[in-house]
């Protein structure tokens, strides 16, 4: 079999798949958000920043993410920083894959068993008599500030995290630490200086897919979450499904500029990755 000559046909597929399902899905949620009374408007845009639930739900989605993001990011590098080793066996890497396998909404009802005020924790709790009634457990799902929400996100990425960063570990030159550590570098000096420049785009890529997985999720909120504030995606759901045709436009052109915003994000991220790996290419590098 002789491939095409022009290596862009391969992408066809691809393409064509986008811009029949996604794609065209994306079209006609900009149609709606600017369509009222028979013509083209930005009205409902207007009308989404007056909306107390949407202003409420944009900080509330982006505290949840972000603090997710950074925790899975933080402690998955400690995992792999500390048992990279151990990692690189297949035995050993098993423990990191089988909590992929778990879809986020079954990991979200464990954590709701596990954490809720009449959960197990609790129970455990009023066994060895560190509360008198399950009412003193502290409400750490179905709560204001995300709390089970954020629980289920780093419990749930933190393999994947692992998992992204194992192939630098294994393919990292260990040449550059054992310079460092002749010249009398510390730990940390040997990390920002041997380790820090091959994990960083990895780092950032994987933080990336991460925010913008968490910041448009659905289920894990729908299960754990509060009716004020909400995350961005059930705010949509319920204007989309509130039976007031008048909300509807507000449900895409909010998750118009939900789209708008991680594309900007993701571009940026892209380029400072790629000139990133452009810089550790050439051997200029920090």
């Amino acid at each position: 079999m002789k491939w095409p000559a022009n290596n862009a046909l391969l992408l066809l597929p691809g393409v064509l798949f986008f811009l029949l399902i996604p794609g065209l899905g994306i079209v006609l949620a900009i149609l709606e958000s600017v369509r009222g009374g028979g013509s083209f408007t930005f009205e409902h845009y207007r009308e989404l920043f007056e909306q107390n639930r949407f202003i409420a739900s944009v900080p509330f989605s982006l505290t949840v993410t972000v603090v997710s993001t950074i925790l899975s990011l933080f402690i998955g590098l400690g995992i792999v920083k500390a048992f990279s080793p151990l990692l690189k066996e297949t035995g050993h890497k098993l423990l990191v894959w089988i909590p992929m396998l778990v879809p986020h909404f079954v990991w979200a009802y464990l954590v709701y068993l596990l954490f809720n005020q009449s959960g197990f924790f609790s129970h455990i709790a009023g066994m060895i008599g560190w509360i008198d009634d399950r009412s003193q457990f502290p409400i750490l799902v179905q709560d204001r500030n995300g709390l089970g929400i954020m629980l289920t996100y780093v419990w749930k990425e933190v393999p994947f995290v692992t998992l992204m960063l194992l192939p630098v570990y294994a393919t990292m030159p260990k040449g550059y630490k054992e310079v460092a550590s002749l010249l009398g570098a510390g730990s940390y000096q040997t990390f920002r200086v041997a380790e820090w420049p091959f994990i960083y785009p990895v780092l950032i890529e994987t933080g990336a897919i991460l925010f913008a997985f968490i910041f448009t999720s659905f289920e894990v909120p729908q299960l754990l979450g509060v009716t004020s504030p909400q995350m961005l995606a059930i705010l949509a759901y319920d204007w989309f499904y509130s039976g007031n045709w008048s909300d509807r436009p507000l449900a895409f052109a909010s998750l118009v500029m939900t789209g708008l915003g991680i594309g900007v994000f993701m571009w940026i991220v892209l380029y400072i990755t790629n000139k990133k790996r452009m810089h550790i290419t050439k051997g200029i590098g920090n």
